[in-house]
């Protein structure tokens, strides 16, 4: 699925994996090593080199907005441009399983952006970025402001769409988290990223 040839940009690389159809990749190291860096290469978010193919499809053939749909950057800490929930979504209907399942409620398309807690505002973030059905999904810290009942349900959601063949690279500094999803695990250390166990 995903094939990557000597990524590199300032501060990393260079970097060179595959990930697979199904497969989720835990991406370990200490904080500024740059995991972060990474991924927005990979979603070539900021300038970087080296070879990134999708499904054979080498990046430079794909406009950047389907890239990025097709690999869906979920940030720490995500961007919010409008007033209220239901504004950062061009479908809210088509999201409002995803949501759920994220164990909000669907009155939450009327929220203030303002209301939000971290932890409300890292889950509709993941369904921003799960509505898309990206092929990759591009995680950074996805569970790091929830409560375990929360990021068990991120857990869970993220395993059926792995199941169903998307891939992921997921940021994590809990290594039981890491264990539990994935069986593989890439280790950013000083800009070099390295095959280690999860």
């Amino acid at each position: 699925m995903l094939s990557v040839r000597g990524l590199r940009r300032a501060g990393l690389g260079p970097a060179s994996f595959d990930l697979a159809d199904g497969e989720c990749v835990a991406v370990r190291g200490p904080s500024g090593a740059g995991k972060t860096l990474l991924l927005r290469a990979l979603a070539d978010l900021d300038p970087n080199q080296g070879e990134v193919r999708l499904d054979g499809v080498l990046r430079e053939a794909v406009p950047a907005p389907r890239w990025r749909r097709l690999m869906a950057y979920v940030p720490a800490e995500a961007g919010w441009w409008a007033e209220r929930v239901g504004e950062h979504f061009a479908d809210f209907a088509a999201a409002e399983a995803l949501i759920a399942a994220l164990g909000l409620p669907p009155a939450c398309r009327d929220w203030p952006i303002a209301r939000l807690s971290t932890g409300e505002r890292q889950r509709l973030a993941l369904a921003r970025a799960l509505v898309l059905a990206p092929r990759v999904l591009l995680l950074d810290e996805p569970t790091s402001r929830l409560d375990p009942d929360a990021a068990s349900a991120v857990e869970r959601l993220l395993g059926e769409r792995l199941a169903a063949g998307a891939g992921a690279l997921w940021v994590s500094h809990d290594r039981a988290q890491a264990q539990r999803v994935s069986r593989r695990a890439l280790r950013v250390e000083g800009g070099t990223v390295a095959e280690a166990e999860p």
